[in-house]
């Protein structure tokens, strides 16, 4: 029953002087009490007074005031649809048929709503339709909360009440009680009771089926004897007692582990710990797994949200790994831990600055090796990185632009980390010293422009095992660079676009390096030297550009009527001179006759400068190609645009100074997308005019002079993705939606499903197909009603540097998702490496929705991650631990890499 029921008894106290009005009389006083201790409902007997048409009056919609001396909180509303009966010698009020009552934050209907102002009830039930059936339900509503019963009788005076066969909604409970006694404002009494999280409750799948219940509303729900009920056969699964604790918001509890075994590290209890529920605004998960050889792990997850200001979650893991007996060569303990932080500031917050944070690092083989996670697209991902940001806008004229930041890369093969903390970058707006106060900027002088720049940083390259130790700080590089770009743009025979700019740069830096042959170590060593030092450069280049336009027009009648061609040719130039008074040399020998050069800053953090002058001319040439399509489909004749080639690049370039190899390869580019869209086309290559000597060089001689083709092909590679789905206009749906970020994003791994679909183990009541969820595909030239989708991805590279002319990765991935039928889901994902001949990662995956329950199934069935899990459970959250799930979890040793 509802919590606020009593609220119907405390403001239908008013009915009597409201009604008043209406008979334009007043009611006598009587001094009676309803007997709430009465056993029998008459109320369905006699709920239909018998009337006669000139007791009968037209109903009306009013408000009624109250009469002197009342006291009314909110104005009161009735309705009905027949009638509005006012009988003063049974001194009762009839509303019927759709009988409406409203007050303050309620609202109560029914089929007939009588109120007996001589003894002080009302009585609410149901009516008879033209056929005999009972129908409109007493509907009571606060707010989100619904009582639903078959009739309610209830006295003003006293707030008692007896309700019959009620329906509620509490939270994901579904709860319908025989009879319902109110005592006081607290406490709820109810008889032949039955819980479920079913949508349906008058046909559950499954129930909670108990005698007498006492309930609290807003605190928590206590039976007795309880048996679990599944398709209206009991089960032997019962409790001599059940508490469910009910809130309105979260509330703190224990979590139940769950239970398994595994051959390398015996039983398990995984999963179990607590949650705590601070407030609306930020909670705390504290999940733990304990294993029977000793092996255990620790996870704090957070969640945290103010609303128009920031949200975010926290989740940290920390796990100890134990293989083997101790006292045996193969024991070996390690320990792994993950930190990933999300952060992320409303744009409402403040328009000048945002905070933002995007944090996943740990151990290099955590996604490896975790006991407690199943989301191969992460195992399979080599990097991970996290970015921690702060910017500034400071509204000046000129506008200045600043950002603080700390950076992290993490190669999880080679356990290199780089770190930057903190990085500044800050810069002033262009300023046009020479631009005119009012009108356009035109010519050379007036768009001369100038900025600043500047970059700070402080980086740290260090391993895995030395990772937070003082270790990592032994090889810092600090340093500074400031940056003025002077740059100008105009118009040359009026078709011609120029740009020229003009960069200074300084550099500061921390610490720099020497180098020295030692006599008593025999090899040459360099030391590091701590303290200021500084280097400037400066270049030059010229940009020159145009883009021409070309149509091929066609038959009007034909189906392609025009071709747009794009070309966007541009030359470029740039000079960079030699800075060589930053370069010394040092003997690599004991004799000190042969001399190596070097520069002090090789090594530092922006790098040394540039030894070799460069004179260097560049060549590019931008394509696209579009048509126009007669549109049979358009209403208005007009014909529809059609992208044939997104891209088409060409570029090289050619360095003046070079001492040899001057002309440098052709760069090759091109992307498309066809079928609609569904198939996405990238291809890149790289053509060689130089030939090359026996020994696979590149040498100084065009390859047509050297009897070869005029270009030579040194690599090329192609990609194709292909996605398909019953969503798409081609079969008569819509297109799909976009997919949230999930998990497997966030740890690094790839959105989509060809590494297959990540699981939480910690919440397996989240479906692992909730993200495909599709309308249903309206009638086309192919229709079906079976949601399905199919995703493949294509990589090939191909490469001829030396005249190896060899493939180095050809391999196809696959993966797709189906209804096999209403409630059952299937997917799979697959693939084959065609240069090594091997099937790649697979993974099947089932999934049966069983309304208030889910089973699914995924299995890995061969691979380094060959495991299978099954699991079948309640959905909602506040029975989640009524479940049964089995895992064979990969038994994989601990491995550095």
């Amino acid at each position: 029953m509802h919590r606020k029921v009593i609220y119907i008894v405390f403001n239908l106290i008013l009915i009597p002087g409201a009604l008043s009005k209406v008979s334009a009389q007043e009611f006598p006083h009587v001094n009676k009490r309803l007997n709430i201790e009465s056993k029998n409902d008459t109320l369905t007997k006699n709920l239909i007074p018998n009337t006669t048409l000139d007791t009968v009056k037209p109903v009306k919609n009013d408000s009624v005031k109250p009469k002197q001396g009342q006291k009314l909180e909110a104005p009161m509303f009735r309705t009905a649809k027949d009638y509005e009966k006012l009988d003063q010698k049974n001194k009762k009020v009839t509303l019927y048929n759709q009988a409406v009552f409203k007050y303050q934050d309620y609202e109560l209907t029914a089929g007939i709503i009588i109120y007996d102002y001589e003894k002080e009830e009302v009585y609410a039930g149901r009516i008879k339709d033209s056929l005999g059936n009972l129908t409109q339900h007493p509907v009571f509503k606060q707010g989100t909360q619904i009582v639903e019963p078959d009739s309610i009788r209830f006295n003003t005076k006293t707030k008692k009440a007896i309700v019959w066969n009620t329906r509620t909604k509490y939270q994901d409970f579904n709860v319908k009680a025989a009879k319902t006694k109110k005592v006081n404002d607290s406490v709820y009494f109810m008889k032949d009771v039955i819980f479920t999280t079913a949508e349906d409750i008058e046909n559950p799948e499954y129930y909670f089926r108990t005698s007498n219940a006492k309930f609290v509303p807003n605190k928590k729900i206590v039976t007795g004897v309880t048996n679990l009920v599944i398709e209206d056969v009991p089960t032997p699964i019962g409790l001599p007692f059940a508490f469910f604790p009910l809130s309105q918001g979260s509330v703190s509890g224990f979590i139940i582990p769950s239970f398994g075994d595994t051959n390398l590290r015996g039983y398990y209890l995984q999963n179990g710990g607590y949650y705590f529920a601070f407030n609306d605004m930020v909670d705390l998960t504290l999940l733990g797994d304990v294993y029977q050889n000793g092996s255990n792990a620790f996870n704090a997850q957070s969640q945290y949200r103010k609303r128009y200001k920031y949200s975010g979650n926290l989740n940290l893991r920390y796990e100890t790994l134990i293989d083997g007996e101790r006292g045996f060569d193969n024991y070996q303990k390690a320990k792994i831990y993950n930190i990933q932080w999300s952060h992320s500031q409303d744009a409402k917050a403040n328009p000048t600055s945002r905070f933002s944070a995007s944090v996943n690092l740990g151990s290099s083989n955590y996604f490896r090796n975790s006991l407690n996670t199943q989301n191969i697209g992460s195992n399979m991902n080599n990097t991970l990185s996290s970015s921690i940001s702060y910017s500034k806008t400071i509204q000046s004229v000129p506008q200045v632009n600043y950002t603080i930041s700390a950076n992290h890369q993490q190669n999880t093969n080679t356990q290199q980390i780089t770190m930057s903390l903190p990085n500044v970058q800050a810069s002033v707006d262009r300023v046009f010293p020479f631009a005119p106060k009012n009108g356009s900027k035109k010519g050379f002088i007036q768009n001369i422009n100038l900025q600043y720049n500047l970059r700070g940083e402080n980086r740290i390259q260090t391993t895995d095992s030395l990772f937070f130790k003082p270790e990592m700080f032994n090889e810092m590089n600090a340093g500074i660079q400031h940056s003025i770009p002077l740059a100008t743009n105009f118009k040359v025979l009026k078709y011609l676009s120029v740009t020229m700019t003009g960069n200074y740069n300084e550099t500061w830096v921390l610490n720099t390096f020497d180098k020295f042959y030692s006599n008593e170590t025999g090899q040459v060593e360099t030391v590091r030297n701590n303290g200021f030092d500084s280097y400037r450069t400066y270049n030059f280049s010229t940009n020159v550009g145009t883009t021409i336009y070309g149509t091929f027009n066609f038959n009007k009648n034909s189906k392609i009527q025009a071709i747009r061609h794009v070309m966007r040719p541009a030359v470029s130039y740039s000079y960079t001179p030699s800075f060589d008074q930053y370069y010394d040399t040092y003997a690599i020998d004991a004799l000190g006759t042969t001399m190596q050069e070097y520069s002090r800053f090789q090594g530092t953090l922006f790098g040394e400068p540039n030894k070799t002058m460069s004179n260097m001319v560049g060549l590019s040439l931008g394509n696209n190609f579009e048509a126009k399509v007669r549109d049979d489909e358009s209403t208005t004749g007009e014909p529809k645009k059609v992208m044939l080639l997104n891209s088409l690049n060409f570029n090289t370039s050619y360095n003046f100074t070079a001492d040899s190899l001057k002309l440098a390869p052709i760069g090759m580019s091109a992307n498309t997308n066809l079928l609609k869209d569904k198939l996405r086309l990238n291809f890149g290559a790289s053509l060689d005019p130089l030939a090359l000597d026996n020994s696979g060089r590149r040498i100084d001689k065009f390859n047509i002079a050297n009897g070869g083709s005029l270009l030579r092909l040194t690599s090329a590679n192609i990609t194709v993705n292909y996605s398909l789905a019953s969503t798409d206009p081609l079969f008569g749906g819509s297109p799909k939606r976009e997919d949230e970020v999930d998990q497997n994003v966030q740890n690094g791994g790839r959105g989509d499903d060809l590494f297959g679909q990540s699981v939480d183990l910690a919440d397996r009541q989240k479906s692992m197909f909730d993200d495909k969820k599709r309308e249903k595909p309206k009638t086309s030239f192919y229709n079906t009603d079976i949601p399905w989708d199919l995703t493949l991805a294509w990589s090939l590279t191909y490469n001829n540097a030396s005249r190896n002319s060899e493939i180095s990765n050809n391999s196809l991935m696959v993966s797709g998702n189906v209804t096999l039928a209403p409630g059952w889901l299937a997917g799979f994902s697959t693939g084959y490496d065609f240069k090594n001949k091997g099937v790649t990662y697979t993974q099947l995956r089932f999934e049966r929705d069983l309304k208030s329950w889910r089973m699914d199934f995924s299995w890995i069935p061969n691979g380094y991650y060959k495991q299978w899990n099954f699991f079948i459970g309640i959905k909602s959250s506040i029975l989640q631990d009524i479940k049964y799930e089995k895992r064979n979890a990969a038994e994989r040793r601990f491995r550095n890499r």
